[in-house]
């Protein structure tokens, strides 16, 4: 018996890798365009620039987003200890995604299709049914919604357990910030925090410190020479509750990241231990509400009774 083997050809319109691409723009005062790209993969922002300048490090429709871009993830940010956590009495094992490290990293939801809710010109919203799965048996329902306006880019992440039991929750995001085509050494950084998280070598959370010496950025200080994979809490807030991270080129325009009260952890990473190519690309300044490993230490967790929603919002800009 033989079998034959049918080649279908793969049509021109296939798919890109980060899905479906949604486009939004807002031209404000004295024409000032902000673009911004969203993809169907992650919900991730692949794209987003103020009068050409790039905010963010942007990458290809046909690239996998190499480095977590403008991710969002959720349920958990950051590194899990050993994939491994209880709850209620209920030990769990999640799949070790940063094998080096023997972590999982950064969720479940940067590599899951979303659906499109709403598409309009300045705005898009998308939703991502999030089913429960060996290690994490619990069920969410996601909606990202992201808007441009004169102030820049605002972000909105609403999160409702729709399962039957409370369930274990903490969420943040992404963005590398764009060092506007220049060398990062030649870009200053600034953060509002004022304590650091201390880590192993594994660079999960062993305690706390007042953030000092080269790692007390509450004023601008030049990035050469940072070597940063860093949380920070105790964060600084403006007179409007938002906390800032900031990004300023040698062009002299600064890509700004800010939260607003629901939030209170930043991530900081200059990169310098990544894959080759995207080595010191920007400066990732990444809004959390919860540090590495919380599904194990509590700390900052979420827990979401069934019905229950959660929200936050940040946003971002170039100055």
């Amino acid at each position: 018996m033989s079998v034959t083997t049918e080649i279908i050809p793969v049509d021109a319109a296939r798919p890109h890798p980060s899905g479906d691409q949604f486009h939004i723009s807002h031209d404000g005062p004295g024409q000032q365009r902000h673009r911004a790209t969203v993809t169907q993969v992650g919900a991730a922002l692949r794209e987003y620039s103020v009068d050409g300048r790039d905010v963010v490090v942007p990458f290809g429709a046909d690239e996998i987003s190499p480095v977590f871009n403008c991710a969002v993830l959720l349920p958990w940010p950051n590194r899990l200890r050993d994939g491994s956590y209880e709850y209620d009495g209920v030990t769990h094992q999640l799949p070790l995604t940063e094998p080096a490290r023997n972590t999982a990293l950064h969720g479940l939801a940067a590599w899951e299709r979303w659906s499109v809710v709403e598409h309009t010109g300045s705005t898009v919203t998308l939703e991502l049914e999030l089913v429960a799965r060996p290690g994490y048996p619990f069920q969410l329902v996601a909606q990202m919604h992201y808007a441009l306006s004169d102030a820049g880019l605002e972000v909105r992440l609403d999160v409702t357990n729709v399962g039957p039991s409370k369930a274990p929750y903490g969420c943040g995001f992404h963005p590398w910030l764009s060092t506007g085509g220049a060398d990062l050494d030649e870009c200053t950084v600034r953060l509002d925090a004022r304590t650091r998280v201390t880590t192993d070598e594994r660079l999960l959370p062993t305690g706390t410190e007042p953030a000092s010496g080269s790692y007390d950025l509450r004023e601008p200080r030049s990035a050469a020479g940072l070597d940063l994979d860093d949380a920070y809490v105790d964060v600084v807030r403006d007179d409007d509750g938002r906390s800032w991270a900031h990004l300023t080129g040698p062009d002299g325009r600064t890509a700004a990241v800010w939260m607003d009260e629901s939030q209170d952890v930043w991530q900081v990473c200059t990169g310098d231990h990544i894959a080759p190519a995207y080595r010191r690309m920007g400066l990732a300044a990444e809004p959390m509400t919860c540090v590495a490993d919380a599904f194990r230490t509590g700390e900052r967790l979420v827990h979401l009774a069934p019905g229950e929603r959660h929200g936050v919002r940040w946003g971002m800009t170039l100055l």
